[in-house]
C-alpha cells in the first residue's frame, strides 16, 4: 500500500511560478525524486517509481534539472573505466 506524503503551500504560489497547480505538484514531486537521486538515496528506478514515470522517461528528464543520468564520482568512473 502506498503511503501519502502531503505538503502544505501557499495557494499563489503556482500562480507566482506560472504553472498550474497540477503542473506545480507534478514538478514538485519530480525535484524531490531528482534530488534523492542526485544525493545517491534513490536508485533511478526508485526516482521514477516516485515521480510517477518510467525509468526512461526520468532519466532523459534529469537534464531539465540540470543533473547528469550518470551519476558517478570520479572514483567510481575510474573503477568504471578499469573494469571496461
Amino acid at each position: 500500500m502506498p503511503l501519502r506524503l502531503c505538503i502544505e503551500y501557499p495557494d499563489s504560489l503556482p500562480d507566482a511560478l506560472a504553472e498550474t497547480r497540477q503542473g506545480f505538484e507534478e514538478e514538485a514531486k519530480m525535484a524531490m525524486a531528482v534530488k534523492l537521486f542526485e544525493m545517491k538515496r534513490l536508485s533511478s528506478g526508485q526516482a521514477a517509481q516516485l515521480a510517477g514515470m518510467d525509468r526512461v522517461t526520468f532519466l532523459l528528464r534529469l537534464k531539465d534539472f540540470g543533473v547528469s543520468a550518470i551519476n558517478l564520482d570520479a572514483e567510481e568512473l575510474k573503477a568504471d573505466i578499469g573494469n571496461a
